[in-house]
């Protein structure tokens, strides 16, 4: 599985310079209070990951892959552990700039509040990653964003109609009663969904024909 991994970073290497330049220029901003950089990289490192399954498609990778021992269980493992890592890591980068630019624009750090908000950015960022990873494996890049957009179109209309007819006045209370274990529960579910995700993309991968 390391080999899997180490050749989609070596195929995403190219992107690090860019990444290190928006990276400038998204501090600069912040430090100007013009924007919130809590969501870029992680979000960004998610949209590198994406893209490495149209050089898999461009380089006939998988038809390669699947001729290794457990070849087809090991690429997908690997596609999983390789992204959630590019996530965590640029999280905790964004966490350590957060810190620092809250302290130079106010001189003074709230950690719970950016603490809370990198959680949220981590909750998005891989549930982004539980949508679209099966849904690539199973129909490919390009259909997989037609299917991303109409599954966010379908969400967005649903909570419309969620939000203007139906009385969700119980749902703030119970999100009022387990505020305490509110980090506990948003972690236990990032686990569950991912690994649900993981689960359903290995079954798709193990019986695609190339």
């Amino acid at each position: 599985m390391i080999g899997f991994m180490k050749k989609d970073l070596a195929m995403i290497k190219s992107n690090f310079k860019l990444i290190g330049i928006l990276l400038v220029v998204y501090v600069v901003m912040a430090l100007m209070d013009k924007m919130d950089i809590s969501f870029i990289l992680p979000f960004m490192s998610v949209m590198i990951m994406i893209s490495t399954f149209s050089y898999d498609n461009y380089n006939n990778w998988d038809a390669y892959a699947i001729s290794l021992p457990d070849g087809r269980k090991n690429s997908v493992k690997a596609k999983y552990v390789a992204t959630i890592l590019m996530v965590l890591i640029t999280a905790f980068i964004t966490t350590i700039l957060s810190f620092i630019i809250a302290y130079v624009n106010t001189n003074a750090i709230n950690y719970e509040q950016i603490l809370v908000s990198m959680l949220g950015t981590i909750f998005g960022t891989l549930l982004v990653l539980t949508f679209m990873y099966p849904i690539i494996y199973k129909f490919g890049v390009e259909k997989a964003r037609i299917g991303i957009f109409i599954i966010v179109f379908g969400l967005v209309i649903i909570g419309g109609f969620l939000l203007q007819y139906l009385d969700l006045s119980f749902i703030a209370q119970s999100l009022s009663f387990l505020e305490n274990y509110l980090v506990i529960i948003i972690i236990l579910v990032t686990i569950i969904m991912v690994y649900v995700s993981y689960k359903i993309s290995e079954k798709i991968f193990s019986k695609k024909e190339f």
